[in-house]
């Protein structure tokens, strides 16, 4: 058995003296060594080359902060005027135009309308003005180490980094990305680099952060894999009557009803559909006393593998429509 020698990492543990943050709430010592024993036991990194680099990374109330409060929160009409207004539109009409070309040979290849690639990047970073701030090895130690509820799924994300850093031959210190660990133009978190990012204009390099090709392919690239069906409706909005459609009402955005049982339950559609085409019944905040309905098919799913929100996936469509009629 490796023993593994104790450290503290007095900078990791410096930060976490604001109020906002429970007093009970500190560095995890013990799944740092046992993450750092795994990384050097499984994947043959340097101990003490990962001690280095983790106890230089910093813990950042501000990344504690943000990820207690999300963006999609917001009801979807409060949520749904960050992304769908005249400069986010005007930019994703811009970005279009500055690589058509490249935008019609990933549809071409992976099925996905160019104006859905658009308002992914155009979403997530506005078409690549804003990658993030924070220092990747940053943001995965904050959460990995000092954020119990999710620190098992960003341990995992710290893995994928350093693998992923060894594998381009990456300095892990000096990639930036967002609170979250997100990363690029379509900010892809480490996993998603590994798994789906591509090199588009085979220039040798799977460059997110600079390259517009490799972001727009590696984009098309996750939605193939996830699903996406090349022609296939996303979403349509619908009317209700009576009660019975409000037990098909759920937080599942996987579809899981027919059209057939969904008008059967008082959905109402402005077009027919195949009967077998399965979907899941949405209600949106209108601001109003009366709700929006929709109904998400496979598409408007597999959207939502991005980032697991209704208001996301939403956001991106109407995003991605607006784009295209003002085009």
């Amino acid at each position: 058995m490796i023993q593994v020698k104790k450290f503290i990492l007095p900078c990791m543990l410096l930060a976490l003296s604001s109020p906002s943050v429970a007093s009970t709430r500190s560095v995890d010592q013990e799944d740092m060594q046992n993450f750092i024993n795994e990384m050097t036991r499984q994947h043959k990194f340097e101990r003490e080359e990962l001690e280095k680099l983790l106890g230089k990374a910093k813990i950042h109330q501000s990344i504690l902060d943000a990820i207690s409060r999300p963006a999609e929160a917001k009801p979807w009409y409060k949520y749904k005027t960050i992304f769908l207004n005249p400069a986010r539109i005007k930019g994703g009409v811009k970005f279009w135009n500055n690589n058509a070309l490249t935008l019609k040979k990933a549809s071409q290849k992976f099925g996905v309308p160019p104006e859905i690639m658009v308002a992914i990047i155009g979403v997530e970073t506005r078409y690549g003005r804003h990658k993030g701030s924070f220092p990747v090895i940053d943001s995965l130690a904050t959460l990995a180490f000092a954020y119990p509820p999710r620190s098992e799924f960003f341990r995992g994300e710290l893995k994928q980094f350093l693998l992923m850093t060894r594998e381009e031959k990456l300095d892990p210190t000096k990639q930036m990305g967002s609170y979250a660990g997100a990363m690029g133009m379509p900010q892809f978190i480490s996993s998603s680099f590994r798994n789906y990012a591509v090199d588009f204009d085979d220039d040798g390099f799977r460059d997110l952060w600079n390259n517009p090709a490799d972001a727009i392919g590696s984009v098309g690239n996750y939605f193939k894999r996830h699903g996406w069906k090349k022609g296939k409706p996303v979403v349509a909005q619908v009317k209700t009557h009576g009660r019975r459609f409000k037990s098909l009402l759920g937080r599942d955005l996987k579809p899981q009803h027919s059209y057939k049982s969904l008008k059967k339950y008082g959905v109402q559609f402005q077009k027919a559909y195949p009967s077998k085409l399965q979907g899941t019944l949405l209600e949106f905040d209108s601001g109003t006393k009366q709700p929006e309905y929709w109904v998400g098919w496979q598409n408007f799913y597999v959207i939502s593998r991005y980032n697991h929100s209704a208001h996301y996936s939403m956001a991106v469509y109407q995003l991605a429509q607006e784009i295209r009629k003002r085009r």
